[in-house]
């Protein structure tokens, strides 16, 4: 073989070696693009995924906040609630004693009614009248029930607290009606006398009513008593019976 074949042989593989190299450099250069564009993928990724993270985070930190103020809520909503029944158990046990007072107030209300005078009777009718007659069934309220029964008791009180002169007949011994001014104190007792002072007594309230005592002895006190009361007299003491039962 000749040096010109070795030669060519030497040129061949050097350029062999060559081609290598270039393609192994090529190779390396591809790599390091490849490393490189996904550093910066990376790198951008990473940039979203940290935003996306604290968004996320917000989100959670929202909606745990919302839990916590939806667990106060619930536990302010559950007080406001035993509250509330609470409250609408006392209001219900009150109308209920406002009921049975209503109840037993209007049956004695029955009894005493005669025993009141008849002038006061006639004041009380349209109190009275508002009252159910049938009180198992009645829709009205208790309260309102229990509105009228104050209104009766006081204007009960009011006449029981006051002296009271009012016109009215009262029987004499012949059974005839007479003309009269009673003048009642309270209900603890009352007198009355008529025009010409010659008819006169007392009244005291009963079970079944009112019973009068003719006294035509006390006209004279019992008629300055009016008059004191008319200012048609200087104030002084009268002495009058009273009957205590």
């Amino acid at each position: 073989m000749g040096w010109l074949t070795l030669l060519a042989l030497s040129c061949a593989a050097a350029e062999s070696r060559l081609n290598e190299a270039r393609s192994t450099l090529e190779k390396w250069v591809e790599t390091r693009q490849l490393i490189s564009r996904t550093k910066s993928d990376w790198q951008s990724d990473k940039e979203t995924l940290e935003q996306t993270i604290k968004l996320f985070e917000r989100d959670l930190q929202s909606v745990e906040d919302q839990m916590s103020k939806l667990s106060t809520n619930n536990t302010q909503v559950e007080k406001e609630r035993g509250q509330a029944e609470a409250l609408r158990n006392s209001s219900n046990e009150s109308l209920e004693r406002t009921r049975q007072f209503a109840d037993g107030f209007e049956a004695e209300l029955g009894k005493l009614m005669p025993q009141l005078p008849v002038l006061l009777q006639d004041i009380l009718k349209p109190l009275l009248n508002r009252l159910p007659a049938d009180r198992a069934n009645t829709r009205m309220s208790a309260a309102e029930r229990a509105q009228v029964i104050v209104g009766i008791l006081n204007e009960i009180d009011k006449f029981n607290n006051a002296v009271s002169i009012f016109s009215e007949k009262r029987k004499n011994e012949k059974g005839e009606e007479v003309a009269v001014e009673t003048v009642y104190a309270g209900l603890g007792a009352a007198y009355f006398v008529n025009d010409s002072g010659d008819f006169a007594g007392t009244g005291v309230a009963g079970k079944s009513g009112w019973e009068w005592t003719i006294k035509s002895d006390l006209a004279p006190s019992v008629r300055e008593v009016i008059r004191i009361y008319r200012n048609e007299r200087t104030a002084r003491f009268v002495t009058l019976p009273a009957v205590i039962r």
